[in-house]
């Protein structure tokens, strides 16, 4: 596969919120503003590129050599959670707005299912590290996509007239569902 396959797949084709439904939990509560959404995306964008560098260098130079593949989920989160830890404190100290605004969802990164769910199909695609590291990109500017689209959407939505029955949660869920089906017309494009 080619560098920009792989990108475009994991940006779009394979998107980790709408097409695997990985990281709902932050694309679902951080998507009310696009700003904030824009500050968590960029936040993402950072720990899953570094963190598929840093787990794929560490599979492929020291488990897979030494016969420590048991190892690497351990590995993997000890290296995620330390980057979010990383970025809380940049973030606490250079941009407290939106450190505030993000708030319980920004240490969530962390337990992001989407962070992980990365660095692992990187071993089960056997990627070199080149790859790991751009397929990890791609999926966080799928995340990025992904969560600033449902934001602004999100704000069209608190302007229109919805049902009372639709309003609230419901209403996101409907457009979350749309926005799905919506990115899975990027399966069928080939290269």
């Amino acid at each position: 596969m080619t560098l920009f396959t792989i990108l475009f797949t994991a940006a779009l084709v394979n998107n980790f919120v709408l097409s695997q439904f990985l990281g709902i939990c932050p694309f679902l509560g951080v998507s009310k503003k696009v700003q904030t959404a824009a500050g968590m995306g960029g936040a993402v964008i950072f720990v899953i590129t570094i963190a598929s560098l840093i787990t794929s260098t560490l599979y492929n130079l020291l488990l897979k050599p030494y016969d420590l593949e048991y190892l690497n989920t351990i590995v993997f989160i000890l290296v995620i959670a330390a980057l979010v830890q990383f970025v809380e404190m940049f973030m606490k100290k250079a941009m407290k707005g939106l450190y505030q605004a993000l708030g319980v969802y920004l240490p969530l990164i962390t337990t992001n299912c989407a962070v992980l769910g990365v660095a692992l199909l990187s071993v089960q695609y056997e990627d070199s590290i080149l790859e790991a590291t751009v397929r990890g990109f791609g999926a966080a500017v799928g995340f990025f996509l992904a969560i600033c689209l449902m934001a602004g959407i999100r704000e069209k939505l608190e302007n229109s007239n919805i049902p009372s029955a639709m309003k609230g949660t419901p209403i996101v869920l409907v457009t979350a569902g749309l926005m799905a089906i919506a990115f899975c017309g990027f399966g069928g494009v080939s290269f």
